[in-house]
């Protein structure tokens, strides 16, 4: 078995931190479903809006609304801040120019 130390022994990565990061990139490239999973757990225990969710799990807002909704879990609906506020703005900002 490969191990983390070696990669970095042999200079491929400057760190453990840089092959841990890299293979958890690759992993949730290969495995979208992860990216989904991810993005409901934060968007239920991190307090992170619903665009911003959408955005991390690599669908559109929408498409993020239907996942939690299938799977039972309730909206978090309008927001309790202005900052709260003003980061909603500048996800939904991020997809609308993403989707150009």
């Amino acid at each position: 078995m490969l191990k983390v130390q070696t990669l970095v022994e042999a200079q491929i990565y400057p760190n453990a931190d840089a092959v841990i990061a890299d293979a958890l990139r690759h992993l949730l490239r290969a495995r979208p479903e992860l990216k989904i999973q991810l993005a409901i757990y934060r968007y239920k225990n991190e307090n992170i809006s619903l665009a911003k969710a959408a955005s991390l799990a690599g669908v559109s807002w929408a498409q993020f609304k239907d996942i939690l909704l299938e799977k039972g879990i309730s909206l978090k609906l309008g927001v309790e801040t202005l900052t709260e506020a003003q980061n909603e703005i500048q996800a939904l900002r991020q997809e609308l120019e993403a989707t150009r």
